[in-house]
């Protein structure tokens, strides 16, 4: 005869079904699975200064041209003519230069007044310039033209006044310095004519130099002839 239990079994729990408990192979495989990734290499920034990366920005942006090239190319950039040296006329006195501009006015003869602007360059970087004349008063710089005789001594006609104007107080003779080439060279130029000029250290800045322009040093000279005043017949 078959025995009827008088109460039913109970299912058993969940946690004790064979479909619930994962094998360890499924548990080995689940952890590997989950696994982090192997760390990406660090990639560290280069320092860069802020002076290297505004040039790096000017350069991206065509405003600023490399600094390695030659000085003949600087100054091609800048628009001041390369001269070759083979292309320079000689005066007696073994001065060097050439017309860059051939004037049209009246021609400076020795003992006429002049007046010129003048740019001593050393290494294609203007050093002394009238057109950068420095006020006494104020922190101002103007562009005032340099008035000498020609065959003069040099240094002559800094000697003079002040002169108050409207742009204030400053000498009549403002402007640098010239070298002593330029008292001599200037003869025979024309009103409105350019001249390049090699000036040697005896008779530019001698043992003493000027600003940028170191002692015992060659530079060049460019004289422009604003305006000729003929000598007074006396």
């Amino acid at each position: 005869p078959t025995h009827h239990h008088p109460f039913p079994m109970p299912p058993p729990p969940p946690s004790m079904a064979p479909s619930a408990l994962p094998s360890r192979t499924s548990h080995r495989h689940s952890l590997r699975s989950q696994a982090p990734p192997p760390p990406r290499e660090a990639t560290v920034p280069c320092c860069v200064s802020r002076r290297r990366a505004a040039a790096q920005l000017l350069l991206s942006a065509g405003l600023l041209t490399a600094v390695s090239s030659s000085p003949p190319a600087l100054a091609a950039r800048r628009g001041r003519r390369t001269i070759a040296p083979e292309d320079y006329a000689s005066t007696p006195d073994g001065l060097k230069y050439y017309d860059l501009i051939e004037g049209k006015g009246p021609t400076a003869e020795k003992g006429s007044t002049v007046q010129v602007h003048f740019d001593c360059i050393y290494r294609s970087i203007t050093v002394v310039s009238s057109r950068e004349a420095k006020l006494l008063a104020g922190n101002r710089s103007i562009a005032q033209p340099y008035v000498f005789t020609v065959g003069s001594l040099p240094g002559k006609e800094r000697k003079r006044d002040f002169a108050d104007t409207a742009n204030g107080l400053f000498s009549a003779q403002a402007s640098p310095k010239p070298p002593r080439a330029m008292y001599m060279i200037t003869e025979g130029m024309k009103v409105g004519g350019k001249r390049r000029v090699i000036v040697p250290p005896d008779l530019g800045y001698g043992k003493k130099g000027q600003g940028e322009i170191p002692a015992d040093a060659s530079f060049e000279l460019d004289i422009e002839l604003l305006e000729v005043i003929p000598p007074t017949d006396s």
